[in-house]
């Protein structure tokens, strides 16, 4: 009795700091993918992943309800029982699932290998009403002093996706670190992909799927970036994580799952 009681106070309270992180998540991502929807041009696709957003944290947060309320042991005839584990089990799967999608994308936004290379490739990050999101801009600080540790090497600014005015993510990383006194010479655009897979099949044709290169992204976003470079034969990606917008990162990072999945369904 005593150890039922121990098991059961601990799932309380496992429980109630999930429903805490997953309330947080969710107040994230309703704050901030609305907004992004609204300032990007490509809002089709953003709406999709905000969509799937929500279904993955309704899918959290029911886990999280069963595991502080036990919501599936009250049930009395042996039918309603066995739906009721039914539907934990499938809980438990689905939560697994993501919750280990989640850890993937924060474990590999912290591992930094960055090393000397002849290019250094920047991914682009849709421009929010024609201006570079706070994202992109530390991308580019990550990318300069990079440039300024090594100074032969040469940063492929990617990003095909144009604004209103016809100015691509690639052109406006390039406009910006001109600004910043990076010699011209030193910046290869891609402006033609407008995925990141897309990004890869151009950059191969630039240089060497062999050679050592460096991968330049948020945080966020490395874990993937990286699986997509290996996927195309890129053989030698070093990563250099750019920080991200700390009260963006639940959604940011839930965006990363939701596109990992959708991969691994495809």
């Amino acid at each position: 009795m005593k150890t039922e009681k121990r098991i059961s106070r601990v799932r309380k309270i496992i429980g109630t700091i999930l429903l805490v992180l997953v309330g947080l998540l969710l107040i994230d991502v309703a704050f901030v993918m609305p907004a992004r929807i609204d300032a990007v041009v490509l809002k089709a696709d953003y709406q999709k992943v905000f969509i799937y957003e929500i279904c993955l944290c309704v899918i959290l947060l029911s886990f999280a309800l069963d595991l502080r309320f036990d919501l599936f042991a009250g049930w009395k005839s042996l039918f309603l029982r066995a739906v009721g584990w039914l539907l934990r089990a499938v809980l438990v799967l689905l939560s697994a699932v993501i919750l280990f999608f989640c850890g993937k994308v924060i474990i590999g936004g912290m591992v930094n290998t960055a090393g000397q290379a002849d290019h250094a490739i920047v991914l682009g990050l849709a421009l929010e009403n024609g201006k570079p999101a706070p994202d992109l801009l530390a991308r580019l600080d990550t990318a300069r002093e990079y440039l300024e540790r090594y100074p032969q090497a040469r940063l492929i600014l990617t990003g095909g996706n144009a604004d209103a005015s016809g100015r691509t993510e690639a052109a406006v990383m390039r406009d910006i670190l001109l600004e910043q006194n990076v010699p011209e010479d030193r910046l290869i655009l891609e402006d033609q992909a407008q995925t990141t897979k897309e990004n890869f099949r151009n950059i191969a044709e630039i240089v060497s799927a062999q050679d050592p290169v460096v991968m330049i992204s948020s945080n966020y976003h490395m874990d993937r970036a990286v699986r997509i470079a290996s996927e195309n034969d890129f053989t030698h990606v070093m990563r250099l994580p750019a920080p991200s917008d700390i009260l963006a990162f639940g959604a940011n990072m839930l965006s990363e799952v939701v596109l990992d999945l959708n991969d691994l369904t495809k």
